[in-house]
């Protein structure tokens, strides 16, 4: 494994305040997150793998080219081995613990392959996703979209944004989950797990 705190003098990663046009806001760092505490505590947790760096950069100039003025906002990059096991002590044996991976598998974050991301309109507002960042439930799945479109539980300006966001970063490489609207990997995950090393 590779230290977090060796990251910053790791060739093979990229400090996200290094990319044009992208703005960061890392939740963990903070309060405003699931678990109304911050996670990251000292850790600088703003980096991503170059291929995921550079994958990032393009899905933010195509977002710039398709709709002008729009951004992409970053909510978490790498997420380290050592949070990704407190975090789950916490939500192990909860409804919660569907949303994360169990540290033996390991998460893609933790390998600085994944980013939690949504869109900033012209004026600088997060748009309207239809459900707040780690909102955990039914609501925030892609893959139940349509269904709660047709009941009335999404509306169709929120399904834009979303996808408006799924092209962005599909230009970049980056593959969505089922249960995450925010939640994006890059390239071939079971790839990612067997030759890169995690970050601890």
């Amino acid at each position: 494994m590779i230290a977090c705190e060796a990251v910053p003098v790791h060739p093979d990663f990229v400090h996200l305040s290094t990319l044009p046009g992208i703005a960061v806001d890392i939740r963990y760092a903070g309060t405003d997150n699931f678990s109304g505490r911050c996670l990251y505590a000292n850790l600088d947790c703003a980096w991503l793998r170059s291929p995921a760096a550079q994958g990032l950069s393009k899905a933010s100039q195509w977002l710039a080219e398709h709709r002008p003025g729009y951004r992409l906002l970053v909510l978490d990059a790498l997420r380290p081995q050592r949070v990704q096991d407190a975090i789950w002590a916490d939500v192990q044996h909860t409804p919660m613990a569907a949303y994360f991976a169990e540290p033996v598998r390991g998460s893609i974050h933790s390998f600085g392959m994944a980013v939690d991301v949504t869109l900033l309109d012209p004026q600088g507002r997060e748009c309207d996703m239809g459900t707040g960042y780690d909102e955990m439930t039914v609501l925030s799945h892609p893959s139940l979209e349509t269904r709660h479109l047709a009941l009335g539980l999404l509306r169709a300006d929120q399904l834009v944004h979303r996808g408006l966001l799924y092209a962005a970063m599909a230009e970049g490489g980056f593959l969505g989950i089922s249960t995450e609207w925010w939640h994006f990997d890059h390239g071939d995950r079971d790839a990612v797990r067997r030759d890169l090393q995690r970050v601890a």
